[in-house]
This record gives C-alpha cells, sequence and structure tokens, in this order.
C-alpha cells in the first residue's frame, strides 16, 4: 500500500512541476514581452549573396563570416545572420526597415588598409579613364603632401594646438584618370581613391603600409569639448606595427581606407614636436559628426578581412511580404493541428483531450524556449522552414500519444485491466516512441551539421521538437494516463481504453 501511495505520490509531482513550468516559462515570456526572433521571411529585411574575388581558404572564409557577423552587429540590429553557402557568403538581416543604410555598412567588403597620402588628385574629368593597377603616374614635386610640404608647427596657445596644413594644390596630372575600382585597390600598389562624403576630392595613396588586423576595437565618443572622436586600440603585435608606421609618417597625412573609399585620413600628432609611442591607443580627431564618427569606428574596428568579397546578389523583403508568409504559414499549420485534433477526439474521445492538452504544453514550451532563445545566438531565426519543422513535429508527437493508446487496446483485447494496461503498455510503447524520436532527432542532427541556410532552421526547430516530445511523453503522457487508468478502474473492453478509460470491473 505504501509502495503504491509513493508511486502515486510520484506521478502527480511529475505532472504539476511539468505543467507549471511549461505554462509558467510561457506566462513569464509573454510577460517579458519577448517573442521569437523571425527570420527574414517572415520580418522581411535584407539579404546579400557574396562571393571571394580570389581564391580562398576554408579558414579565410570562416574569418569573413566571423568579421561580418560583427559587423552587422555592430549596426544595433538583431537577428543578423551570416553563413557559408558552399564558397557563397550569405548575410541576412531581418527586421531592418534602412535597407540601403545596412547595406551600405555591410558592403564594405575590402580589407582596412592603412596608406600614406602623397598628394591631392584633382576631380577626374568627363574623358577620365582607367588606368591598370601600378600604372599611376607619380606625383609632381610641388604636390606631394610631405610633412615638410605640410608645414605642421606646434602651436600650443592656439585653438588646434598646431597651425598649418599648409594649402597643397590638387596635382593635374590625374584630371584624366579614374579612380581606383575596389577590385584593383590593391594593397601594394598606388592607388587614387575618393573620400568619403567629400564630392570630387581624391587623395593619391602610397602602397598600404598596416592592415585593420593591427586594430583591436575603436569606439565613437564625444570628448571634453563636445566634438565627435573615434578612440582606438590597437592588438599587442599591431602596436609596435602601428608606432612603426606612425612614426614613418609624423606630422603627414595617413588614410585609413576601406573597399576602394578613404574613410579618413588623420594628421599624425600635429599636436607635438617629436614623435612619441602610442602606447597602444590614440585618438583620431576632425569634423566628425556622430553618424560619421560611428562609421569609421565601425570600419576599423570589423573591417578587417582576409579576402576581397563581390557581391552577387541582393534582396530586399518588404515586411508586408513577411507578414502575409508569417499569416499564410501559420494558417496551414493551425489548419493541419484542428484536423489531427479533430480525428484524435472522435477516434479516442476522452483520451483525445489528453492529447490536447499535451499539444497545448508542448506548444507552451516551444514558445517559451524560442523566444528566449531570440535573445540569443544559439538558434538560427525563425522562418517559414523553422514553422514547416514544427508542423512536421506535429505529427511526430500525435503519433507518441497513439504508439500507447495503441499499445493500451492491444493489452485490454488480452484480457487484461485498465490498471494493468496502463502500466505495461507504457512500457511497451516507450521503447517505441525512443526508437521514431531517436531517428527523427538523428535526422535533423545530419540536417543542422552538414545543411546550409533555410534548412538548418528546420532542421534545429524539427530537433527541438523531438526532444520535447520526449520529456512530455515522460514526464506528462505516461503520468495522466496512467492516473487516470487507475482511477477508472479495471474496465477489460477494449473499447473501454478508446472511450478514455471509461469505468469498468474492480481490479483483481
Amino acid at each position: 500500500m505504501a509502495s503504491s501511495n509513493s508511486s502515486r505520490r510520484s506521478l502527480v509531482v511529475s505532472l504539476v512541476l511539468t505543467l507549471a513550468i511549461s505554462f509558467g516559462a510561457l506566462f513569464a515570456t509573454l510577460g517579458a514581452g519577448w517573442s521569437p526572433k523571425l527570420g527574414l521571411d517572415l520580418a522581411g529585411g535584407l539579404s546579400v549573396v557574396y562571393k571571394p574575388a580570389t581564391h580562398a581558404s576554408l579558414s579565410d572564409l570562416q574569418e569573413v563570416t566571423s568579421v561580418l557577423t560583427n559587423r552587422v552587429n555592430g549596426l544595433g540590429v538583431s537577428g543578423a545572420q551570416v553563413n557559408l553557402q558552399g564558397r557563397d557568403v550569405v548575410v541576412s538581416v531581418p527586421g531592418v526597415t534602412n535597407a540601403r543604410q545596412v547595406l551600405k555598412a555591410i558592403g564594405q567588403t575590402a580589407q582596412l588598409l592603412f596608406r600614406p597620402v602623397v598628394c591631392y588628385a584633382t576631380e577626374p574629368s568627363a574623358k577620365a579613364v582607367a588606368v591598370a593597377p601600378g600604372k599611376l603616374p607619380s606625383c609632381g614635386s610641388g604636390y606631394y603632401t610631405s610633412p615638410t610640404n605640410l608645414g605642421i608647427v606646434v602651436a600650443p596657445n592656439t585653438a588646434n594646438g598646431y597651425t598649418g596644413p599648409n594649402n597643397i594644390a590638387d596635382d593635374p596630372a590625374f584630371t584624366n584618370i579614374k579612380s581606383t575600382s575596389p577590385q584593383n585597390d590593391l594593397k601594394n600598389d598606388y592607388v587614387i581613391l575618393p573620400v568619403l562624403g567629400q564630392t570630387g576630392i581624391r587623395y593619391v595613396l602610397g602602397p598600404a603600409e598596416l592592415t585593420g588586423k593591427a586594430i583591436k576595437s575603436a569606439l565613437a565618443q564625444e570628448n571634453q569639448a563636445g566634438a565627435w572622436v573615434v578612440n582606438y586600440t590597437l592588438t599587442s603585435a599591431g602596436s609596435p606595427q602601428w608606432d612603426k608606421v606612425a612614426e614613418a609618417n609624423f606630422h603627414g597625412l595617413l588614410a585609413i581606407e576601406l573597399d576602394g573609399v578613404v574613410q579618413s585620413a588623420p594628421l599624425i600628432q600635429p599636436t607635438q614636436s617629436s614623435f612619441t609611442s602610442f602606447g597602444g591607443t590614440g585618438e583620431i580627431s576632425g569634423s566628425f559628426t556622430e553618424t560619421s564618427a560611428k562609421n569609421l569606428a565601425l570600419a576599423m574596428q570589423f573591417g578587417s578581412l582576409p579576402v576581397r568579397l563581390v557581391p552577387l546578389t541582393t534582396e530586399t523583403v518588404s515586411p508586408t511580404l513577411g507578414h502575409s508568409a508569417l499569416v499564410a504559414g501559420l494558417g496551414a499549420g493551425l489548419a493541419g493541428l484542428a484536423l489531427v485534433l479533430l480525428y484524435v477526439i472522435l477516434y479516442y474521445r476522452a483520451l483525445g483531450l489528453v492529447i490536447l492538452l499535451g499539444l497545448g504544453l508542448t506548444g507552451a514550451l516551444l514558445w517559451a524556449i524560442i523566444s528566449s532563445l531570440g535573445h540569443t545566438a544559439l538558434a538560427p531565426s525563425f522562418d517559414l522552414a523553422g514553422v514547416t519543422g514544427l508542423i512536421v513535429s506535429i505529427g511526430i508527437t500525435v503519433d507518441s500519444y497513439i504508439v500507447y493508446f495503441e499499445r493500451l487496446k492491444d493489452e485490454s483485447r488480452a484480457g487484461r485491466t485498465v490498471r494493468t494496461s496502463v502500466d505495461r503498455g507504457f512500457r511497451s510503447a516507450w521503447r517505441t516512441v525512443l526508437a521514431a524520436d531517436f531517428v527523427s532527432f538523428l535526422a535533423a542532427l545530419l540536417l543542422y551539421l552538414i545543411a546550409v541556410g533555410d534548412v538548418r532552421g528546420f532542421a534545429f526547430f524539427l530537433g527541438l521538437s523531438t526532444i520535447l516530445d520526449v520529456l512530455v511523453t515522460w514526464y506528462f503522457t505516461r503520468p495522466i494516463v496512467i492516473l487516470l487508468g487507475r482511477r477508472s478502474g479495471a474496465g477489460n473492453s477494449a473499447m473501454s481504453i478508446a472511450a478514455g478509460m471509461g469505468s469498468g470491473a474492480a481490479d483483481e
């Protein structure tokens, strides 16, 4: 008797805890205002596919995905994903309304380079032509932006702390030469590049003396005077490299260029009479706005890519189209669920209500888990493929109930009582449920590991639902059916099982 009471108490505790955890988690996420992180096809947004301009190793491509992920996250958007599809890099940014601005930021795909400014170039004429890499003419002697010609003089009593630079004219030798294209922006060549946000202004730059790998972090901030500046920190290896480059260009202009555009060209230590080490940190000041300072910081921190990328396709999905897809997907899922529930209630009658409650419990858990994962980088975005995975999982979940209930009917037809059938039936059905769910989870796991793109979302949510099915079967279906069976008595009829544990003769 004591053993029976202990067993019943254990079943009740399992059932109550499962219900409390499931619906408690649901109410907690709803109270926190959390919801699933919708993917591009449901929330709308931007998708760009890039390919390497030259041969790239797998390690290079993996580094590219890491840099682009940091760059997109640095824009403050959530749910962005960067994946490899073969040799292509796919960037998906769901839920953005300023697609052009995001595209401009993530479209900066070249390596961040630090180049000395050799001279200023005139605005290209209508007859300007492209010049092959390495074939640019030399700057005229009177046009060099050398420290001597710039004439920086330290003047502590002035507003800037120095006077200069001297006005140096644009070199007319470059009037009929187009700016170097991003594809020809080779770090070991002389190039002629436009300046970000300044129409008609171009710089002739020397070979790159440092890459963005020397930068550890960069942050746009307001200084004590209220002006926007960019503070940066160098890596341990980059600090001595930066000092070497800065000393070579002391009181000169050093351009920071990305994707064939000069982001900034600061003077090196114009307020100091002699060069001193930067000590691993520095500040870039100038006529920055908040936006331009943040863009430069973003470029410096996340601009270093091991290979150049070329955009293949750009797709913008409107939020209206995404909403329509979401409504259609959920509508199909709910219609299928309603038909399944109608069938099991008509066929199993009272036991169909167990399936209904079990599916509600699973749905509550899924909502809470998916909403929580949406605030991390652990799960893919919830897109149409994920909706499909959950719809497929409904069949897997209902199968687990049907396997159990059909075993109950088999036990009852063999002449056993309901009380005996629920225990023996579960032991037999449990092995079948485990085997079926293991196969389903293994398929989802293999798909997730070897697939790319939307298929991974399908596999992830199918695998998640399969794991929940195992847990719900043991901690919810088992205790509630066994408790109903023991409460209903010992009806021997298979029809009493199908009717939901109808009462019968006393258990022997």
